[in-house]
């Protein structure tokens, strides 16, 4: 046995041996600095994932702005200087963000491809995204939601005595259950069997979306859903809750959802499922942490509270409109809530500190990426990586980058600034939790509009406390970054009832 056991660690050995004078790439004559790092395949991925910030911190103050990463068996070429990014933006021809984007879906959530190019699709699948979700489309669906949100917070208004009670609940927990509910019936319409048959529907819904997302970082790593029998389960039950013949028995399905229905017209009724459970957790996974941080860092900060509901109250006055639990609920258009500067401002400054996104492009030849900092030889296939958490948390760009400060995105005039330096020289990127170019999320104004509207209903319809006064902001998830917006580490604890109205 021993003698078996010696063989088979000399084997291991000569193999890696091998791999480290074979297998590793060799950096050429005008390519980038290079990490192999000492693990076959996985290079430096263990180093990135267990905190990619601080690998990216010490790597570029090793190498420079730019750099190559092996990972899981890619090679990714990190930017990290923001004066960099517009030029990445201007390589377009040379650079694919569908291949990665389209790839990955179809991997997770269990569909064929809906890359264009694959015959899957009547038209190209992104425009059909920008069409429902901006413009006379966003319209429609920012009024849904705010009458979604109401119809979920003031649900339980019946069993409400003259004397409302104060309820505790984590406050991220809070957040999910609430822009879960409110979320789904605006994408997916009301069910037509009754309200509390419908509330029980969807909560059942909301805890297999929580065994299927807990494991999502895994599956966007490579691994198979079939390893996760519990999340592999809750994936088909979701997936089955969107089938035509469910679907069939809801009323007010927003125009996304018909739209894709119609243009996959390759995809049978399984796999159209499929991709409205992709549409399903692109709406939930990012909104949901960033409802929490946006209502956390209010709550938390007496001068963004007061400024906040400053803002609520006037905007709400301004429109005529009235808050009362019993009345009509209240009611916004898409005018009044964009000229909202405070809202604006806490929600890009929480997205700021809790954002983690990694945006990515294939390089689909051969080519030279001309830079600020210099030109790069690319190799075909491989990956170029900007991580906005870089310059978000840059002090030179945000001063004091890890403290809250609400008016962070005020002029002195109190409108929306837009002037950020590095160097001395204006950025025309340097706020970029939703992607950039044509990887920018289309989604993005919604989920702006999302957050706002639970922020006007929260200010205006509860007394809001934390239970500890003096809380410390919770740690970030960092298993999940890459993914968007990282959620709290840990919940924290808050109080609420509704206001005598």
């Amino acid at each position: 046995m021993t003698t078996v056991s010696l063989i088979w660690g000399i084997v291991i050995a000569v193999c890696c041996g091998l791999w480290l004078i074979l297998g590793m790439r060799r950096r050429q004559m005008g390519e980038p600095p290079l990490e192999n790092g000492l693990i076959p395949y996985l290079g430096c991925a263990l180093q990135f994932g267990a905190n990619p910030l601080e690998f990216l911190r010490a790597s570029q103050k090793k190498h420079g702005p730019v750099f190559t990463c092996r990972l899981m068996g890619n090679y990714v070429h990190f930017l990290t200087n923001p004066l960099s990014y517009q030029k990445v933006l201007c390589h377009g021809k040379y650079l694919d963000w569908k291949k990665f984007h389209f790839t990955t879906s179809a991997k997770v959530f269990g569909h064929r491809s809906i890359d264009p190019s694959d015959g899957n699709t009547t038209e190209n699948i992104n425009k059909t995204f920008i069409k429902t979700l901006q413009g006379d489309a966003l319209n429609s669906l920012t009024e849904a939601m705010l009458e979604n949100l109401q119809l979920v917070m003031r649900h339980p208004l019946g069993a409400q005595s003259k004397t409302p009670a104060w309820g505790t609940e984590g406050m991220y927990s809070f957040c999910y259950r609430v822009m879960f509910e409110a979320g789904y019936l605006t994408l997916f319409g009301k069910d037509l069997t009754g309200q509390d048959a419908q509330k029980a529907l969807i909560l059942n819904k909301l805890d297999h979306f929580k065994q299927f997302d807990k494991i999502f970082p895994a599956l966007v790593a490579g691994l198979p859903i079939h390893v996760f029998k519990t999340a592999h389960h809750a994936r088909e039950k979701l997936a089955e809750g969107l089938r035509h013949e469910n679907l069939g028995k809801r009323d007010h399905i927003s125009e996304l959802v018909r739209f894709l229905n119609d243009m996959l017209s390759t995809l049978d009724d399984v796999e159209k499922a499929k991709t409205h459970l992709a549409v399903l957790w692109a709406s939930q996974a990012n909104t949901i942490p960033a409802t929490f941080w946006s209502l956390f860092q209010t709550i938390r900060s007496p001068e963004a509270l007061r400024a906040a509901t400053e803002e609520v109250n006037k905007t709400l006055e301004n429109a005529g409109q009235k808050i009362s639990l019993e009345g009509s609920p209240i009611c916004l258009n898409q005018m009044q809530l964009n000229d909202m500067p405070v809202l604006d401002s806490i929600i890009k400054e929480s997205l700021r500190l809790a954002s983690a996104s990694l945006n990515i492009r294939t390089a689909k030849e051969d080519f030279t990426l001309h830079l600020q900092d210099g030109s790069y030889n690319i190799r075909k296939d491989d990956i170029i990586a900007l991580y906005p958490q870089l310059m978000h948390l840059d002090p030179e760009i945000y001063p004091d980058p890890l403290t809250f400060k609400y008016d962070r995105y005020l002029d002195e005039n109190g409108k929306t600034k837009t002037a950020f330096y590095s160097n001395g020289i204006k950025l025309k990127y340097y706020y970029m939790p939703f992607g950039s170019g044509a990887t920018i999320c289309p989604g993005r104004l919604f989920a702006v509009q999302e957050i706002k509207q639970f922020l006007i209903l929260m200010l205006s319809y509860f007394e809001l406390e934390l239970v500890e006064s003096r809380v410390k902001c919770p740690p970030l998830d960092q298993s999940r970054a890459g993914l968007g917006v990282l959620p709290p580490l840990n919940d924290i604890e808050f109080k609420y009832k509704f206001k005598h109205l």
